[in-house]
């Protein structure tokens, strides 16, 4: 069966965050350690508790969303989710130092013996399991992208870089909020953006943000242009969104639609903000962009690109273009050459 880039992506977290974990488990096993025991021996039993530990509680993290009770769990206020999770993490830490007590002791009867390194390597491991929580949790929240950014501090500055945005704007949304409710219309928003999550990982984008009902996605470099990755992107969210058609409307009665913009240029990156801090994108393309989605509604086109991108970048060939007349863009001097995107 073919993985998906979210389940490859997941997986590679999972394997790599176990391989770190298991590095820093090494050395604690080796410090933790009598002076008489051989080092290799130490930091193997290091290595092996913590596949015990950290990989059940890494599955759990990126795979468990699709246990039911995992979901409902996700959907409950921060605190509780994240108060639950640690009670769980504490089951689990507690059941793999036992298990591995049990496999590596030389002495069975004893295995449960609550000494000094039993504690000391039940702190580690509960240390371990929060950081990792919150880090990852905070990576959900910011974006892992972003995080990383503000953690490397690329971004301290405010640099120059060219960069392909792809705007996606619900359509219809404020009558489908009338009919469902908010809290219904939340719900279909997180479905809706999950969808949209899914093609941006499949075409490798980076999601900036969510404003509203609108999805902000972008490409750092000219690999989107170069296999049209940033063209496809459209039609690979739509058939996200039409393989859910039948829980869409079992949930909400209706198969959200949404028209796209598609533009490419320089912009200003940078942190910006004291008490809450971001990357904010500054300049020209962001705001062209941005009217090339409204102009999408008036011309009843659901996908709309700039003759800017199409210059730079590779046309699929399962994709074709239909040249629209210029657009006037508020406080640009030049007219904007657009075109239509469609399947074939």
């Amino acid at each position: 069966m073919k993985l998906s880039r979210r389940d490859r992506r997941d997986w590679r977290i999972i394997l790599w965050a176990s391989f770190a974990s298991a590095v820093i488990s090494a050395y604690f096993g080796y410090r933790v350690a009598p002076p008489e025991d051989w080092w290799l021996r130490s930091a193997t039993h290091g290595v092996i508790t913590c596949l015990m530990i950290a990989t059940p509680i890494l599955f759990l993290q990126f795979r468990g969303e699709r246990l039911k009770w995992m979901r409902r769990l996700r959907r409950s206020p921060f605190a509780v989710y994240f108060t639950i999770n640690v009670l769980i993490y504490f089951a689990v830490i507690v059941g793999g130092l036992l298990l591995a007590r049990l496999l590596l002791s030389n002495d069975v009867v004893h295995y449960v013996e609550v000494d000094p390194i039993f504690r000391q390597a039940l702190v580690f491991s509960i240390a371990m399991s929060v950081i990792g929580n919150l880090f990852f949790e905070v990576g959900r929240l910011l974006g892992m992208g972003t995080l990383k950014h503000l953690l490397t501090g690329r971004y301290v500055q405010p640099r120059r870089e060219q960069k392909t945005f792809l705007l996606i704007d619900m359509k219809d949304s404020t009558g489908m909020a009338e009919r469902l409710g908010a809290v219904r219309f939340h719900e279909l928003l997180n479905h809706f953006f999950r969808d949209i999550a899914d093609a941006a990982l499949e075409c490798e984008a980076e999601i900036h943000k969510y404003v509203g009902d609108e999805a902000i996605l972008t490409w750092s470099d000219d690999a989107a242009l170069e296999d049209g990755a940033s063209l496809l992107c459209p039609f690979v969210a739509r058939d996200f969104i039409a393989a859910q058609k039948d829980q869409y409307l079992k949930r909400f009665g209706a198969v959200p639609e949404f028209r796209t913009a598609l533009h490419c240029g320089e912009i200003v990156a940078g942190e910006i903000g004291d008490l809450r801090r971001e990357i904010a994108y500054v300049g020209d393309t962001l705001n062209v962009a941005a009217r090339l989605l409204e102009a999408s509604k008036t011309l009843g086109r659901d996908v709309l690109v700039s003759a800017d991108l199409l210059k730079r970048a590779a046309l699929p060939a399962t994709l074709h273009t239909e040249p629209l007349p210029m657009l006037t863009v508020r406080g640009r001097v030049a007219p904007l050459g657009i075109s239509a995107l469609e399947r074939s």
